[in-house]
């Protein structure tokens, strides 16, 4: 990885008000590495511009790190990553929140077999990759996120089973989705949405938390 890019990524990270070791940017640029030498064959992303990565992949995940530090209150967690793809966020929640147990849910067989590459070539042994449907999961987590993965009404509906009593819900969008929220089922209710900034781009993100609605007896 070039120099540029990692003073990109401390740049980005300074932005953020991060506090990341140089051992935990070093991973993250070597996650960026893997992500190159792998999508020649798997095509997890798009993307093939370094910096372009850098900025749409890696840094719009971390904007991840600070709500979710503050929903955790840095205890531990564990975090289920829905139609993770090549990773995103779960593997860079992992390398930056070593408290989390993380899972990548994809259907397709070689994406959850390159989070288990990422797993093991960067010694990560919170971070697993999983070939399933959500729909299939039944162990119970207490945080269930995607980007840019479907709509919150489908997200919420998919990845129910999987949800630990007292779990949210926390969806990385682009604009405020306020067709999405009035289509939410009745007993799932948005408690919080969060105006996301991305270091370098000048684009609309935000964070959408959800929780089931107790029903009193």
């Amino acid at each position: 990885m070039s120099a540029s890019l990692a003073d990109g990524l401390s740049a980005g990270i300074q932005t953020l008000n991060l506090n990341l070791s140089a051992e935990q940017q070093q991973r993250l640029l070597d996650y960026m590495a893997l992500i190159q030498k792998w999508n020649k064959v798997y095509n997890l992303t798009a993307l093939r511009d370094p910096a372009e990565m850098l900025s749409h992949h890696l840094l719009d995940s971390l904007t991840a790190i600070a709500p979710l530090t503050r929903h955790t209150r840095g205890q531990p967690a564990r975090v289920l990553d829905v139609g993770s793809g090549g990773g995103l966020p779960g593997v860079v929640l992992a390398i930056c929140m070593p408290e989390l147990d993380v899972s990548c849910v994809d259907t397709v067989a070689k994406k959850a077999a390159f989070v288990q590459q990422v797993a093991a070539s960067l010694k990560l042994p919170n971070l697993r990759g999983l070939h399933a449907r959500v729909e299939s999961l039944t162990e119970p987590y207490q945080v269930i996120c995607s980007r840019a993965f479907a709509s919150l009404p489908d997200f919420v509906t998919w990845s129910r089973s999987a949800l630990a009593e007292g779990g949210v819900w926390m969806a990385m969008k682009g604009k405020h989705p306020q067709d999405e929220i009035d289509a939410l089922p009745k007993d799932v209710k948005v408690f919080h949405v969060e105006p996301l900034t991305v270091p370098g781009l000048d684009v609309e993100r935000c964070m959408v938390w959800m929780r089931p609605e107790v029903t009193v007896s």
